[in-house]
């Protein structure tokens, strides 16, 4: 299904590469898959209002004559649109289904202010998707000079995105859509795309350890101040007993990234009264400063290194003040994760993503490692292989945080060297994953890859933390044999002479005429001189 999915991505994206850099034409196509999806749902909530059976309504076009015959009857075309709006917070006329709107494309009759009715109808009528569609910029020049070339454009890219299954599709259509786009193209989106994807086998990873020990509550939160698309949060509810349960609070700077993490939580039949989203900056002001603020989950991958004010009035907030120390301007890392840390309820568990250099870099950034070690926040530290993420190949570490422990010691693990190479980037298996995940659970060192070090030997190296300290992964070579490869070197030179021999013997013999005898004659010179 995921090829299948590519592919047609791969084939809208055709209309639009030539015309703009590919993080743009992101934008269109998540965005058109969105409209898609909720076009669809709703033509499948049809067919279950009405009691019958989506083996019978098959096809869009079925269901949408359905919903039309649904609609003509006066006395029952208010309580439909009651219950639609009612059970998926949203409802959607016939004359701007997606599948209508494709339709039209197929004939070559599509108007392109049908879809922009069909936006603003939906983003003015329902708070959820108030801005979402502002990136599917309809009228902009890069589409078209004119109205008909734009119209064209859109055109070919509804026709391929029509049929794409995005009901039927086997996990995260944005998610697998957005990483599939960047990873095409990642060249022309540059760093800018990776910024807010993490791959998903380290989501996956992240998710299982932010939820050991509590999977069975009946109420989860978490939070990611750094969200992205969103991934990383909905991730967490894979490993959970009760997965309808969960509250999503995040934020994130990038407006368009923003709608990027609210379009692939609705797709994941997160009820509205279920997120808490805020487009705003995180380090910048406290958020969320009302109740709830603190969190049974906090799973983070911000932008590394990045700069931020670093204002002394900082010291006085309460997410730093107790740390002596702000993270630098021009390293934001700690800032991150001091916010994040924060917002973890006493009993819950965080995991973050950073560059190694927070393991080890002195100056402010020491002073926070230190205090963080001797309150025993630092509850394990993960270094994971270079080049897993779109945009970087730095090699990152997962720093797993923790409050309220009785004990201060760290575990290490260094998993840098498991991976598989794919073409342009690395990638986790699945029993890379669960080998992190195990050792994560015993705590106790492996030889050469996991190392349980107490708060005495963390002291002793002076609170720095990088992992080749604790984990020495040095394979010693095997004492070399002289005795054998001095006989060897005997055997080959007693080789060489043999063959230098037969060689001279050969030329010596030789009949040449005159023309040649002086080349021979050099030859042999040369043979009794390395003799």
């Amino acid at each position: 299904m995921g090829n299948n999915l590519n592919q047609k991505l791969f084939s809208a994206a055709d209309n639009l590469r030539s015309k703009m850099d590919a993080s743009e034409y992101k934008n269109y196509l998540l965005g058109l898959i969105f409209y898609k999806y909720l076009s669809d749902k709703l033509l499948q909530k049809v067919v279950e209002l009405a009691d019958e059976s989506l083996e019978e309504y098959d096809t869009a076009d079925k269901q949408t004559a359905l919903y039309q015959e649904l609609l003509s009857d006066e006395e029952s075309k208010e309580d439909l649109i009651a219950t639609i709006v009612d059970t998926l917070g949203y409802d959607i006329e016939p004359a701007y289904l997606f599948n209508v709107l494709a339709d039209q494309a197929k004939q070559n009759v599509f108007q392109l202010n049908e879809l922009n009715k069909a936006f603003i109808q939906l983003s003015s009528n329902y708070d959820q998707f108030s801005g979402l569609f502002d990136d599917v910029d309809l009228q902009s020049r890069k589409l078209g000079a004119d109205d008909q070339q734009r119209n064209v454009t859109i055109t070919e890219v509804l026709k391929k995105l029509n049929d794409v299954d995005v009901i039927g599709h086997q996990g995260d259509v944005i998610g697998d859509a957005y990483e599939y786009l960047i990873s095409q193209f990642a060249s022309e989106a540059g760093k800018k795309a990776g910024e807010f994807y993490t791959p998903h086998m380290v989501s996956d990873m992240m998710a299982q350890i932010v939820t050991i020990g509590q999977e069975d509550k009946r109420l989860l939160s978490v939070f990611d101040p750094t969200m992205g698309s969103g991934s990383l949060m909905l991730n967490v509810r894979n490993y959970l007993n009760y997965p309808e349960n969960v509250k999503y609070h995040g934020q994130e700077l990038n407006t368009t990234t923003y709608n990027l993490a609210k379009m692939n939580l609705i797709l994941h039949g997160v009820d509205a009264e279920d997120m808490e989203l805020r487009n705003g900056d995180t380090l910048n002001k406290d958020w969320p400063t009302d109740e709830p603020y603190t969190f049974d989950s906090v799973v983070m991958n911000p932008p590394y290194s990045a700069k931020w004010s670093a204002d002394d009035t900082f010291l006085d907030d309460s997410r730093f003040n107790r740390y002596g120390k702000l993270a630098p301007k021009s390293k934001a890392d700690f800032a991150f994760l001091l916010h994040g840390y924060y917002h973890l309820k006493e009993t819950g568990t965080m995991a973050i993503v950073l560059p190694h250099g927070v393991l080890f870099r002195g100056a402010a950034e020491g002073v926070i490692r230190k205090k963080l070690l001797e309150d025993g926040s630092i509850y394990a530290v993960i270094g994971m292989p270079a080049n897993l993420f779109f945009g970087t190949s730095i090699p990152t570490t997962v720093i797993i945080l923790k409050k309220n422990r009785t004990n201060r010691d760290v575990l290490f693990i260094d998993a840098s060297s498991d991976f598989i190479k794919e073409k342009n980037q690395n990638k986790l298996t699945q029993e890379n994953i669960e080998k992190v995940v195990s050792t994560y659970k015993e705590r106790k060192t492996i030889e050469k890859y996991a190392h349980v070090a107490s708060f005495e030997e963390i002291k002793e190296n002076d609170f720095n933390l990088n992992i080749p300290r604790y984990v020495d992964t040095f394979e010693e070579e095997d004492p070399i044999d002289m005795v054998s490869i001095g006989k060897e070197i005997k055997e080959i030179r007693q080789e060489k002479q043999a063959l230098e021999t037969s060689l001279f013997e050969a030329i010596s013999s030789l009949q040449v005429n005159s023309e040649d005898a002086e080349w021979i004659k050099g030859a042999l010179e040369v043979f009794n001189y390395e003799k």
